[in-house]
């Protein structure tokens, strides 16, 4: 008999007020790093961060913040990490390193000597597919990604045309190497963005996601919307549970995310409200309506249904 995937060994979800990027977001990074530590810790361990870069527009509010990618490595640094790599596969940009210089990723590595590794041309690591939503037996994964001792998915916050919300599990997306799945990934376009993800997320989750939403994005994400501010950073372990709560902050019900439905089925994390302690800020704190993409109603779930007599 088939064992079920062990859910995360806690669901909990911290949301940090954050008003600016001029705000000491190291120092609030370590705040609430302080409730995952024991679950994740970073000392001696071998790190890769997985920002979300995807475009350089001037103006454009698209790629994590690189001021909380360097609060990130801080973290990282005081928490006794043995190596720090950031790394990304954009699935538009095939000249990645002009991307993290324009996007100013390149000066904050260069500030604290970390490696970037283009995943699109990372060795390619077959892997058993433990989620099959695709109906491919294996995926083909960054020998970076796979062998690290954490991974840190660092999305930015916002709506997407496909997906609905791009969170910590779009952005996984990135981890597969474009030398094998193509420019943008045609191989799981194809075979359905949701269906993608989860099969990612079941091979190899990420450890600690941490959500940049001080400035995220609305509208026609994730290229052409425009920004929205909410002030807040948003980390836990189980990325369903992390995504959840922000599409709860932007007003969007995640049980009609087809990516977080698909992945709580597979028993990558964990979808109920009522399961995931809530520490720091309250939703309603923070909460902010997002405006959604057009047409982006076809592609997400029913609106669900209370039962008669409730």
């Amino acid at each position: 008999m088939q064992r079920l995937r062990p859910l995360p060994v806690t669901s909990a979800v911290h949301i940090a007020r954050a008003e600016s990027y001029d705000a000491p977001l190291a120092e609030i990074l370590a705040a609430q790093f302080a409730h995952f530590r024991e679950v994740c810790p970073l000392a001696g361990k071998r790190v890769v961060l997985k920002p979300n870069l995807v475009e350089y527009r001037p103006n454009r509010v698209i790629n994590t913040d690189p001021r909380v990618i360097d609060a990130v490595i801080t973290l990282c640094k005081k928490e006794g990490a043995a190596e720090i790599i950031v790394a990304e596969g954009p699935g538009h940009w095939r000249n990645v390193h002009f991307l993290a210089r324009e996007s100013g990723l390149a000066a904050v590595l260069e500030k604290h000597s970390v490696r970037f590794v283009d995943i699109n041309h990372d060795e390619p690591v077959k892997m058993l597919n433990f989620g099959r939503l695709t109906k491919l037996d294996h995926l083909y994964m960054s020998r970076t990604v796979v062998t690290a001792d954490v991974l840190i998915s660092l999305p930015k916050l916002k709506t997407h045309h496909w997906a609905g919300v791009t969170l910590s599990l779009k952005n996984l997306f990135g981890t597969l190497p474009g030398i094998c799945y193509g420019w943008p990934k045609n191989e799981l376009h194809w075979r359905g963005i949701p269906n993608s993800i989860v099969d990612i997320a079941c091979t190899r989750p990420p450890n600690l996601a941490i959500v940049d939403g001080i400035t995220g994005m609305e509208g026609d994400g994730p290229l052409h919307g425009t920004a929205k501010h909410v002030g807040a950073l948003v980390m836990g372990i189980d990325p369903v549970a992390v995504d959840s709560t922000c599409a709860r902050i932007m007003g969007i019900p995640p049980e009609r995310i087809p990516t977080l439905v698909f992945a709580a089925a597979k028993r990558v994390g964990r979808l109920a409200e009522a399961e995931i302690p809530q520490l720091g800020e309250p939703i309603s704190a923070l909460a902010t309506k997002f405006a959604l993409p057009p047409l982006v109603e076809r592609e997400l779930l029913p609106v669900p249904q209370l039962s008669a007599g409730r």
